[in-house]
């Protein structure tokens, strides 16, 4: 069921997203925009509610429990970013207003990039281990917290294979021109 509700506040996210920008820039309703984008923060709020409820009411957790708290870490610190990039996509495609220009990094300051995103990534990940230690707390029931207790490793491997993959290797092997 809780695994219902990530895949629910996912595609939330995204259906209040497009009608928040649909309202601000086709609709010309830049207020009513504003406002349907404002609700996205409630989805991350549902969510938490539901996986604390669920578990107070002495379910075991599961790797669902797991990826709410990861799902709400990486939405807390990517989301606002995704909509505003959106968000500067529509107003330079409807609005009229000055497109956003490409921004080409060269070897260094795409090396700097990579790493301003990790450094997110691991935001990202130490609000979710934080999550998941007060469901552990909460819970007080080692034998029903087994699978947020592996959620730690994942989230160390994870955080660990995008540091090799994309920081460190641009900085050790820069690429020449990107755009982004």
């Amino acid at each position: 069921m809780l695994l219902w509700l990530i895949i629910g506040c996912e595609v939330g996210f995204w259906v209040f997203l497009f009608l928040g920008l649909f309202f601000r820039y086709i609709l010309k309703l830049p207020k009513t925009g504003t406002a349907v984008l404002l609700c996205v923060p409630l989805l991350d709020l549902i969510l938490l509610l539901a996986t604390a409820i669920d578990l107070h009411n002495g379910a075991v957790a599961e790797f669902a429990h797991g990826l709410a708290a990861v799902y709400l870490g990486f939405t807390v610190v990517y989301g606002s970013g995704v909509i505003k990039w959106l968000d500067e996509l529509a107003a330079g495609r409807f609005a009229s207003t000055n497109k956003r220009e490409k921004i080409e990094l060269y070897a260094c300051s795409y090396a700097l990039y990579e790493w301003r995103q990790w450094f997110k990534g691991v935001l990202a990940g130490g609000i979710a281990s934080c999550l998941l230690l007060a469901a552990i707390l909460y819970v007080d029931e080692p034998e029903k917290t087994v699978q947020l207790d592996e959620w730690f490793s994942y989230i160390f491997w994870v955080l660990a294979i995008w540091l090799v993959c994309w920081p460190l290797w641009y900085s050790l092997f820069p690429k020449g021109q990107t755009k982004l």
